[in-house]
């Protein structure tokens, strides 16, 4: 293995180890676990075949986004408990020593901060979206927002949590993507099934954990000239040449399958071979947006310096879902805590990372609704927790676990709904509330999976592990 392994290097066509990893996982042969992986079919009746997850590293303020709170506004600069809402301010669950600030008298007091952006109802649903977010706005009624999700890590090892359901501090959990990966089988043998796009941090970079390495995602870059880890020659080759090798290759492995007929682990790798050579050619057509007509690329935003980067990414996504990617997670902002995390600045924070989101987003609904591809592909939209309704400094807003907001659009949910709610001011969670993996368990649904049948041999899991199917946004 090891030596076939590094001709293939040699000899130019150099996979890498991150991609065959994602490759082997089909045929057991890069798994080191003993126990047998699924089958690759469904549970139940699939309502999607993709998903493609949008997650805003550092935490997104719920009131300036997708849950609006005028109240915050009406009693800005007031205490809590010199507002009606005293009673949202709970000692035990919140260290309200960060929600201060002084006031003019050198004295620390919580005060609620108002609303740093305006907001409208949009669509026939009328849902209420802050005005940071005009384009994802514009596609409201495909939408169906969840106002009330709670998560416990309140730190951003929350991340990780909203990923994998797990708190940071009980160790390496498989996150959703992971899970899928294992369950499902391929849609299309050329590409890998779970792909990531955007940085990650250190707690937030595996994503197989005890399923394996096979089922950690494969990161690609939009960049036509080097989208994958190893993909490209150590040296320039030639195509004859390459042949070449691959003959040679194919001759070596043919013989030693004749000595062995019955070794299917041989096959597997024989076969996962061909599998990375034939990625190294459908890969970078993926990201070759020359394919794409001007005014599909301007509808992402690739003509608009501020939003270029992130509208590339979810143009390939819809270009990933064409050919059959079941998993395509895109992160943004990371680097550090995460480029949403506003403990001060937050209206030019939020202005500006919504303004490198926001027409991608819009463009990649409209699109895929356009195409026929939104019925099979489930849009998520997620951070790990939201912010505070308190001030922290003169003009942010802290972490907030206890009610946040997340959308999904796509497959069977409905349309243009709005499900649970926060208080009056966006402090608690206080109608149907959800834990992060009831979003998880929706997916899962909608992709026919049940995971408790994908449980392992040794891995009991939580019950909250698995979460509950959020049943009243489903059509």
């Amino acid at each position: 293995m090891l030596e076939r392994r590094r001709l293939l290097t040699d000899s130019g066509l150099g996979f890498g180890t991150l991609a065959l990893a994602a490759m082997l996982q089909r045929d057991g042969y890069a798994r080191t676990t003993d126990w047998s992986p699924p089958d690759g079919q469904p549970h139940c009746t699939p309502q999607v075949s993709s998903v493609i997850w949008l997650f805003m590293n550092g935490g997104l303020s719920q009131m300036e986004s997708f849950d609006p709170k005028p109240m915050l506004t009406k009693y800005a600069g007031k205490t809590i408990a010199e507002t009606p809402f005293a009673d949202a301010q709970d000692p035990q669950k919140l260290k309200l020593e960060r929600l201060v600030v002084p006031d003019g008298n050198g004295n620390q007091r919580n005060m609620l901060y108002p609303l740093q952006v305006g907001y409208r109802r949009h669509g026939e649903s009328g849902i209420e979206v802050s005005d940071w977010f005009p384009h994802t706005a514009g596609h409201v009624d495909k939408l169906a927002v969840v106002r009330s999700m709670w998560t416990t890590d309140s730190n951003h090892g929350a991340q990780t949590q909203f990923h994998s359901g797990r708190h940071q501090n009980d160790g390496d959990f498989p996150n959703l993507g992971a899970w899928v990966h294992y369950g499902l089988g391929s849609l299309n043998e050329n590409l890998p099934q779970y792909i990531s796009m955007g940085n990650r941090e250190y707690w937030n970079k595996r994503d197989g954990h005890y399923l394996g390495p096979a089922h950690d995602a494969v990161p690609l870059r939009v960049d036509p000239g080097n989208p994958l880890d190893f993909s490209r020659p150590a040296r320039a080759v030639s195509t004859a040449s390459e042949q070449v090798s691959r003959d040679l290759i194919g001759r070596l492995n043919s013989l030693r399958q004749r000595e062995y007929p019955l070794d299917e682990a041989l096959a597997a790798r024989i076969a996962s071979y061909e599998l990375a050579f034939r990625m190294q050619q459908s890969i970078p057509d993926v990201v070759d947006f020359a394919q794409e007509t001007a005014e599909t690329q301007a509808l992402y935003g690739l003509d608009q310096p501020h939003c270029r980067d992130f509208g590339m990414q979810l143009l390939a996504a819809r270009r990933l879902v064409e050919r059959g990617v079941r998993f395509i997670q895109i992160q943004h902002g990371a680097g550090g805590a995460g480029a949403w995390d506003a403990h001060g600045g937050l209206k030019g924070n939020h202005a500006k990372n919504a303004l490198a989101v926001d027409q991608p987003i819009g463009g990649l609904l409209e699109d895929l609704e356009r195409r026929g591809l939104l019925q099979q592909t489930l849009v998520v939209f997620a951070s790990e927790f939201g912010r505070t309704p308190g001030s922290q400094g003169t003009d942010g807003r802290d972490h907030h676990i206890y009610g946040f907001s997340v959308w999904m659009a796509g497959g069977s949910l409905k349309r243009g709904v709005v499900h649970g709610a926060t208080d009056e001011i966006g402090f608690h969670a206080v109608e149907d509330r959800h834990y992060v993996t009831d979003i998880h368990a929706t997916i899962l649904q909608q992709l026919g999976l049940d995971s408790r049948q994908l449980e392992i041999p040794g891995r009991k899991r939580l019950d909250i592990d698995h979460g509950h199917v959020i049943e009243a946004i489903l059509a």
